[in-house]
C-alpha cells in the first residue's frame, strides 16, 4: 500500500491532485496497479475514474506531456530533463517534453521583499538606484527583474520564488516513492530505471534552487573564457548574491531565435555559427564543463560577430577519461573501426547486461551506413540518435553525464543550422579531436598515465595480502556474507506480513468462537436477551474479525 510506504500523512493531499490528474489523461490503470488508488480511496480520498473522450484519442506521449504541465513547475522540469534522455525515449516521446515551458504567471515584487530583506540585510529599494519591480521574465523557480547600481551599472536580479522549497520537496518524496513502486510493481518499466532518473532529477532541481551555485558557474566559464573575445559570459556582482537572489550583469544583445534582427544588424551568420559551436565544444572536449542547455534562448548576439551565454543553472561534467571515450568513439567512426565503436559502446553501459555479438552487428550496420560519407558530411545529430536508438533496442541506459552532452550536441547542431543552413558540427570538431589526440600522446601525457597505471598495480599487491587474511578471518568467525539483490524480494515480504497478519487475525477468530461457545454453557453472570453477555461479546467480535479477513482476501486478490 503506497499509504504505508509513503509514512506521511502530510503529503496525501498533494497525492490525491497527482492521482487525479494520471486518471484524467488516461494512466488510472497505472495507478491502480501502483496500489495508489486503494490507499487514497482507504483515505477517504473518493475518485473520480471518468476521463474526457478526447483526452483518450491523444497520443500517449501527448497525455504526459500535458499532465506534467498540469501538475505545475516541478513536474514540467521533470519533463524538460527527460526530454535530455534520447536512449530512453523515441524522438516523438522527446519532442512533446520539449514543448514543456517553464513559464508561469510572476509573483508581486511586495511577496519577494522579505526574503530580499533577510538576505541582503536591507531593502533592494535602498541598495540599488533603481529596480523595475515588473519583471521581464518569470519562470516555474525564479523570476527576472531589471535594476542599476548606485554607480550607474546595469544589472539583472534573479530572483528565486519565496517558499519554494517546501512545495518542490514535497513533491520529489511523492516522486522517490512513485519511482520505486513503478521499479517493483511494473517489470516493464525498470529498463528505464525510475529509482536512478529520479534521484539524479533530484539532485540536479537542489543545486538549481540554488542561485549562488548557477553565479559560481558563471564565474567558472568566466575564467575558462576569458582570453575568447568572442564569447562573453556575464559577470556576477558577489556582494549581492545568495542562494535566493543572483546579480549578474545585463547584457543587451539579440536574443538567439531573431533571426531578422541578426540579418537586419549586418551580423555574419555563418561566423556566428561557427563560434557558438567553437565555444560549446572547448567546453566539452577541453574543459570537461559545459553549458548543458545551449538552445537559442539561452544566447544573446553582439556587435563584432560576438555571443553571449546566459543561464547556468544546468551545467555538464564530462571525466578525462568520459572525453576520451568521446574522441575515441568519433575517431573510430573515421576509420570505420567496428571494433572501436564497441568497445566504447560497452564501456558506457557498465554493468548491464547485453548480447553482445547482436550488439556488435548492429554497430556494423551502423558502420555501413557511414562508409562512403566524408566525416565532414556527417550530421552529428543524427549519428547521435542513431546510436541511442540502437540503446534503446538493448534496454541500455547511458550515465546521465553523457545523456547532457548528447543532448547539448544535437541542440547546439539545431542553433547552428538555424544560423547557418550549410552548418556541419562535425567540421567544426575535427580540429578538436586532433587536439585531444596529440596531447594524449605527448610524453607527459604518457609519464603521467603510466605512473597512474603503476600506482594502481602496486597498491593492489600491496594490498592483496591483508585482503586475503581480512576474508580467512572473516570465514573462521562465520561472518563471511555473500549479498543477493532479488527483484521484488521487498514485495514478497510484504506479501508473507500480510499473510501472517491474516492468519493470525483467523487462530484470533477461532479461539474467540470456541471460547464464547464454552461461556455460553456457563450459568450465572450478566445476561442479554437471556444469553450470557460476554459469550455475546465474543461471538459478536469474532463476526466482525471474519468480515475483516474475507474482505482483505477479496482486496489483495484485486491487486
Amino acid at each position: 500500500m503506497l499509504l504505508e510506504t509513503l509514512k506521511v500523512m502530510r503529503d496525501i493531499s498533494r497525492l490525491h491532485e497527482i492521482t487525479t490528474v494520471f486518471i484524467r489523461y488516461g494512466w488510472g490503470d497505472v495507478a491502480r496497479r501502483l496500489g495508489i488508488i486503494g490507499a487514497l480511496e482507504r483515505a477517504g480520498r473518493v475518485l473520480h475514474w471518468s476521463e474526457a473522450e478526447e483526452i483518450m484519442h491523444l497520443e500517449p506521449a501527448v497525455r504526459v506531456r500535458r499532465a506534467l504541465e498540469e501538475l505545475g513547475p516541478t513536474f514540467v522540469k521533470l519533463g524538460q530533463v527527460l526530454a535530455s534522455r534520447v536512449d530512453m525515449f523515441p524522438s516523438n516521446w522527446i519532442s512533446e517534453f520539449e514543448k514543456l515551458q517553464s513559464e508561469v504567471p510572476p509573483v508581486p515584487f511586495e511577496t519577494l521583499l522579505p526574503q530580499l530583506i533577510a538576505a541582503l540585510g536591507a531593502s533592494p529599494l535602498e541598495i540599488f538606484n533603481e529596480v523595475q519591480t515588473t519583471p521581464v521574465a518569470a519562470a516555474s523557480i525564479a523570476q527576472v527583474h531589471l535594476a542599476q547600481l548606485k554607480d550607474g551599472t546595469e544589472v539583472v536580479l534573479k530572483i528565486r520564488r519565496p517558499d519554494i522549497e517546501q512545495k518542490i520537496e514535497a513533491d520529489l518524496r511523492i516522486l522517490a516513492h512513485i519511482a520505486q513502486l513503478l521499479e517493483s510493481e511494473l517489470p516493464e518499466a525498470r529498463r528505464y530505471q525510475p529509482v536512478q532518473v529520479v534521484a539524479e532529477f533530484s539532485r540536479s532541481l537542489r543545486r538549481e534552487l540554488d542561485l549562488a551555485r548557477e553565479a559560481r558557474n558563471m564565474d567558472r566559464f568566466a575564467h575558462n573564457f576569458s582570453t575568447d573575445q568572442t564569447v562573453l559570459i556575464p559577470k556576477v556582482y558577489w556582494e549581492w548574491t545568495s542562494e535566493v537572489m543572483n546579480v549578474q550583469q545585463r547584457i543587451d544583445g539579440i536574443p538567439g531565435n531573431s533571426l531578422a534582427a541578426v540579418d537586419a544588424a549586418g551580423l555574419d551568420r555563418k561566423m556566428l555559427a561557427a563560434y557558438g559551436a567553437d565555444a560549446v565544444l572547448k567546453m566539452i572536449l577541453i574543459d570537461g564543463y559545459f553549458h548543458a542547455d545551449p538552445h537559442p534562448g539561452n544566447v544573446f548576439y553582439l556587435p563584432g560577430n560576438r555571443l553571449a551565454m546566459l543561464d547556468f543553472g544546468m551545467v555538464g561534467r564530462l571525466t578525462q577519461e568520459r572525453r576520451n571515450q568521446i574522441v575515441d568513439l568519433l575517431a573510430s567512426l573515421a576509420r570505420r573501426n567496428e571494433q572501436g565503436m564497441l568497445e566504447v559502446l560497452l564501456e558506457w553501459t557498465g554493468d548491464a547486461s547485453v548480447d553482445d555479438s547482436k550488439l556488435a552487428a548492429d554497430v556494423g550496420h551502423l558502420v555501413v551506413n557511414y562508409e562512403n560519407i566524408q566525416l565532414k558530411d556527417v550530421r552529428l545529430g543524427t549519428l547521435l540518435q542513431e546510436i541511442t536508438m540502437i540503446m534503446r533496442e538493448h534496454s541500455l541506459v547511458l550515465p546521465s553525464d553523457l545523456t547532457l552532452l548528447f543532448k547539448a550536441l544535437i541542440t547546439l547542431e539545431g542553433l547552428g543550422h538555424q544560423l547557418d543552413p550549410g552548418f556541419h558540427l562535425i567540421s567544426r570538431l575535427e580540429p578538436f579531436v586532433e587536439r585531444v589526440i596529440r596531447e594524449r600522446y605527448t610524453p607527459g601525457a604518457i609519464w603521467q598515465r603510466g605512473w597512474q597505471d603503476f600506482n594502481q598495480v602496486y597498491g593492489l599487491m600491496t594490498g592483496l595480502p591483508r585482503d586475503i587474511v581480512r576474508l580467512i578471518r572473516e570465514v573462521r568467525r562465520g561472518k563471511f556474507r555473500i549479498d543477493l539483490d532479488l527483484k521484488r524480494l521487498d514485495h514478497f515480504g510484504q506479501q508473507i506480513d500480510h499473510s501472517a497478519n491474516r492468519l493470525t487475525m483467523a487462530i484470533m477468530t477461532a479461539s474467540l468462537v470456541i471460547g464464547s461457545s464454552i461461556v455460553m454453557t456457563v450459568e450465572g453472570g450478566p445476561t442479554l436477551f437471556g444469553l450470557p453477555l460476554f459469550g455475546l461479546l465474543g461471538f459478536l467480535l469474532a463476526f466482525f474479525n471474519s468480515i475483516w479477513i474475507v474482505f482483505s482476501i477479496w482486496r489483495s486478490n484485486r491487486h
